[in-house]
């Protein structure tokens, strides 16, 4: 029979808001599975691939906010969660990761699927448990209910992350005929009152003083996602004290009147003296990691005076290296708290302002007249995505891509990435898990390299009609042709880009996914209608390009803009 503390695990889940559990199969777990896959108020999915599952629980856990539930059999099924247990680490992610194990008494005793699994995920996770193995004396069952409860509360708690519990079962791992499952009502839930983190009225006072201080204020925007009522008093603080914002396509700001969205372009200018004049006084940063090179290098070079970090909780990295002051509340906190300051300098404005205008209109002339390469075919894709749609971009160059192109301010698009560890192993599975999680059309923009090393993402029942995926193949790793070093070895093609001949055609078929494939700008702009359609179902549109041109183009996209800054 299963146990009851082992059934209960399931029932606590539910009691507190889980909804999507994610299992793959094994016979260890088998008491896991059987709970969870019974439990009424449970969506319960199987997916073979315990790397992929992992990715597409971490994609639902990012799109609802909710924690997702991970079950694996013991022995290499814990390791292979690693890497997205490691990427919803560092991206602030709820899992809770539920591993099946054999007793301790038979670790290291040459036991089929046996591994130490205890603190498996070593520093990459938020806190580890352990399940008692003998379940029958009270305070047994009175830890386990609390140790679930814990465990979900730390997954939720700022900065949100992966949470695991090890779970040692003995056998019978399977009911007897008959048997049913019963979820206990009486079963012991602690809920958890979170902080609101907000500012208190002496703390804002002593910040708005201090804000004096400074002419030139420039706000640097991390990854996070859509939030109105932030975007609303960041709007009010810039208004009132004409502090100029910059943001990453995935901080989801474009939205935001007058942000910068093309800073890549804009810190491309070769003039010095107008690179000084950007330089600000006051850097005020939130939210997670940014991508935009130039920016890191352009801000560690030209160093503000200070530089506030605003985090409710948790480690602060110092990446600009410039870090003074740690703000802790949240950043809407912050912003609507500052936003009866009036400090302005016309001139700070005016200079992000005239080069960044340029640099705008630079990129809208060029991609729609520049030669068929990858940044142009992306500025079509990126054009073309459904308002009130989810993006997802896929690690190397296709993020790079889009942060250079930027969505338009009035594109209502929720960009995510797997920016924690920025790898391209599990782009495609947590864009799957995103499309699970929303009715909205989900859009992955990935390149060859990443699709096909996440193919087994597909590799279920479950695949979703809102899901679209969009393939850049060059049929080689390209980024490795855009980088100084790589680019001037003997050894790049068949070492760095490693190139293959593969197409999706047959994933597409295999899958049961609509396939389009084009080679052209004009190939591109007549199949984008019908491959975003609302109705069109789930499809990969590939577009074909040349690994060689995109770079020579590329080149000559870099060398027009210096001319037109």
């Amino acid at each position: 029979m299963i146990k009851a503390p082992v059934v209960n695990i399931a029932e606590i889940c539910a009691r507190k808001g889980v909804e999507n559990v994610v299992l793959s199969p094994g016979s260890r777990c088998a008491p896991l599975t059987i709970a969870f896959a019974r439990h009424p108020k449970l969506t319960v999915r199987t997916v073979s691939d315990e790397r992929a599952a992992a990715f597409i629980a971490l994609g639902m856990a990012q799109t609802t906010g909710r924690p997702t539930v991970l079950i694996c059999t013991s022995g290499t099924a814990a390791l292979n969660y690693a890497p997205a247990v490691a990427e919803a680490f560092f991206l602030q992610v709820p899992l809770l990761v539920l591993t099946a194990d054999r007793p301790p008494e038979w670790i290291d005793q040459m036991d089929g699927q046996t591994i130490r699994q205890q603190q498996v995920y070593g520093q990459h996770i938020k806190r580890s448990f352990d399940f008692p193995v003998a379940l029958e004396h009270p305070d047994a069952v009175w830890h386990t209910e609390r140790m679930v409860s814990e465990a979900l509360n730390e997954a939720v708690a700022f900065p949100a992350g992966p949470v695991h519990i090890n779970v040692p079962l003995r056998e019978p791992f399977y009911p007897a005929d008959g048997e049913k499952i019963v979820f206990d009502e009486q079963v012991k839930v602690i809920e958890e009152d979170h902080n609101a983190f907000d500012l208190n009225p002496m703390q804002a006072l002593r910040l708005e003083q201090e804000l004096l201080y400074f002419k030139r204020v420039l706000i640097v925007a991390g990854q996070g996602n859509q939030d109105p009522k932030l975007l609303h008093a960041l709007q009010t603080f810039m208004s009132s004290t004409g502090a100029v914002a910059v943001g990453d396509i995935i901080s989801n700001t474009q939205q935001l009147a007058g942000v910068v969205r093309h800073h890549d372009a804009v810190l491309a200018c070769p003039d010095p003296e107008k690179m000084q004049a950007l330089q600000p006084d006051l850097l005020i940063t939130f939210g997670k990691s940014v991508i935009s090179k130039s920016l890191k290098l352009y801000l560690r070079q030209y160093k503000p005076k200070a530089h506030w970090h605003i985090q409710p909780a948790g480690q602060v990295a110092d990446t600009f290296q410039s870090l003074t002051k740690i703000i802790r509340c949240t950043p809407g906190s912050f912003f609507r708290s500052m936003a009866g300051s009036t400090r302005e300098d016309a001139g700070y404005i005016k200079s992000w302002a005239g080069i960044a205008g340029k640099a705008t209109q630079f990129l809208k002339d060029f991609t729609k007249t520049a030669p068929y390469s990858e940044l142009t075919a992306i500025s079509r894709v990126l054009d073309s995505l459904p308002q009130q749609s989810n993006l997802h971009l896929a690690n190397s160059m296709a993020v790079r891509y889009a942060n250079i192109l930027a969505l338009q301010s009035e594109q209502e698009v929720q960009v995510y990435a797997n920016r924690g560890t920025s790898g391209i192993d599990g782009s495609t599975s947590t864009t799957v898990g995103c499309a699970l999680s929303s009715k909205r059309i989900t859009t992955l923009l990935t390149g060859d390299m990443a699709f096909f090393y996440d193919r087994n993402g597909l590799w279920h029942n479950y695949l979703p009609a809102n899901l679209r995926i969009v393939i850049i193949n060059n049929h080689a790793g390209g980024i490795f042709r855009l980088i100084d070093g790589p680019r001037r070895q003997p050894e790049l093609e068949e070492f760095f880009e490693t190139r293959q001949q593969l197409d999706a055609r047959s994933t597409a078929q295999d899958f049961g996914l609509a396939y389009t494939a084009c080679a052209s700008l004009e190939e591109l702009e007549q199949a984008l209608p019908a491959f975003f359609a609302p109705n069109a179902g789930a499809g990969i549109l590939e577009i074909y390009t040349d690994s060689k041109a995109n770079a020579a183009e590329f080149a000559a996209y870099k060398q027009a803009l210096l001319k037109a800054l």
